[in-house]
């Protein structure tokens, strides 16, 4: 049962391996090129994988998440940038404080110039 278990996990950590090097961008891939881990991987069935894991697999980067946005939100994602938060991007607060002027003009003039007719009631 032991031996059937080993096997297995040796195995799974073999396929898993072999996944992650056929689908991580080879200029992604550390230390050796694509062949090789390949090769070590299918020649040496259990130091291979745990040296693709450890040596050549590319480092994670993990968004932060402390919740401010902060310029590392988002990052982990590979060739995109990271969105910045949208009360940082003064094009994006122009264009509220424009819409919203044009509505208090609006409500001005639909409601005789109180300025809260088009306030929402609470």
């Amino acid at each position: 049962m032991t031996y059937a278990l080993a096997v297995l996990l040796a195995t799974g950590l073999l396929v898993y391996s072999v996944l992650g090097i056929a689908t991580t961008p080879e200029q992604d891939v550390q230390r050796l090129p694509r062949p090789v881990w390949l090769l070590l991987v299918v020649l040496l069935p259990v130091a291979g994988p745990l040296a693709w894991l450890t040596a050549g697999r590319p480092a994670r980067t993990t968004p932060a998440r402390s919740g401010t946005g902060g310029p590392s939100a988002g990052s982990g994602r590979r060739g995109r940038p990271a969105p910045s938060p949208p009360d940082d991007d003064e094009a994006f607060l122009r264009s509220l404080r424009a819409r919203a002027e044009e509505q208090r003009r609006r409500a001005e003039r639909e409601g005789g110039g109180d300025g809260e007719a088009g306030a929402p009631e609470r």
